[in-house]
């Protein structure tokens, strides 16, 4: 494998806010983690005080940035990549939060905060209120900064993604508005969506594998959502999220939690004038891609930061080995 200075600076400059991002070797871990803040071009030989390396046990041992667990080739690749950067850059030392040890929902949005990952008020606010430990399953530690199995090839994105698209949509996530979640899996970024469009907005799920869609329905329904659901105002179908859900189109939010190769035209058909997108494109390489559709129909995008989400595909091919 041929690493270059500029791929290094592709993968982790290439945005204006970057994510966690963690590799994991059997019992030890890799870490390198960036802040939820602008920052300067990359400089070579340039101390880069957001950064962490450090090695410690995890109870998710192979999971990386995103909602997707890697293959070891993977692991081996970036960790191979993070471990050049650190020569390349003089990388210092900082101390990274994951969870552990955290046990509510508010104590996880606060370290969620003091890391800068969440900014907003409103979106403390609904984090804080729609509780994740109803949304994985039991015995998982919920509040863990990592994705979650949640079965069928499927998993509960890291709090700290959920926290991201939350902050890149709520500009589209007020009151009276209408969101749709592609791909909404234990339903909990949906509960999040209904609970800030409110009664009278619309927050749609979509979700191709009708055992997790029964599932969410009992999480939300167990969750401060469950009187949105109950009303009407949020609802979870069964379908194929590639096409969207053009009952209660357009959109001003939509939320994709799975990689596409491309943006599907399908989707950007049902979003709104002045709405925005938040999706990940890319096979092995992937970017958290912020869509907006301007008033007069254009399109306008940019990559927020690199991430690493299960593939955006058929039912069939999700269950395929399962």
């Amino acid at each position: 494998m041929r690493t270059t200075l500029s791929s290094l600076s592709g993968v982790c400059h290439a945005c204006r806010y970057c994510s966690p991002f963690r590799h994991h070797l059997l019992s030890s871990t890799l870490r390198r983690h960036f802040h939820h803040r602008r920052h300067l071009l990359l400089r070579p030989l340039v101390s880069l005080s957001a950064t962490t390396l450090s090695f410690c046990r995890h109870p998710n041992s192979n999971i990386f940035t995103g909602n997707s667990l890697c293959t070891k080739m993977e692991v081996m690749r970036w960790t191979y990549v993070i471990f050049l950067s650190s020569m390349l850059f003089n990388l210092c030392p900082q101390r990274f939060w994951t969870g552990i040890g955290i046990n509510n929902n508010e104590a996880m949005v606060e370290h969620l905060k003091s890391y800068g990952v969440i900014r907003s008020k409103k979106v403390a606010e609904v984090m804080e209120t729609i509780d994740r430990a109803l949304f994985v399953p039991e015995g998982t530690p919920p509040y863990v900064d990592s994705p979650m199995q949640i079965g069928y090839n499927a998993t509960i994105s890291a709090p700290h993604m959920h926290a991201m698209c939350l902050e890149l949509l709520e500009k589209n996530l007020q009151p009276g508005m209408h969101a749709l979640d592609v791909g909404s899996g234990s339903g909990y970024l949906t509960a999040c969506f209904a609970y800030m469009v409110g009664p009278q907005g619309r927050a749609v799920g979509v979700e191709h594998i009708p055992e997790l869609v029964g599932t969410s329905i009992k999480n939300i329904q167990k969750s401060a959502a469950a009187s949105l659901l109950k009303e009407g105002a949020l609802s979870v179908h069964v379908g194929d999220g590639r096409l969207g859900w053009p009952e209660f189109a357009p959109y001003d939010a939509i939320h994709v939690g799975a990689a596409a190769p491309e943006i599907p035209q399908t989707l950007l058909d049902q979003l709104k004038p002045g709405g925005r997108m938040v999706i990940p494109v890319g096979n092995i390489f992937q970017d958290l891609k912020v869509v907006d559709k301007n008033l007069d129909g254009s399109i306008s995008v940019h990559d927020e930061t690199s991430v690493r989400y299960v593939p955006l595909t058929s039912r069939e091919s999700q269950l395929r080995d399962y």
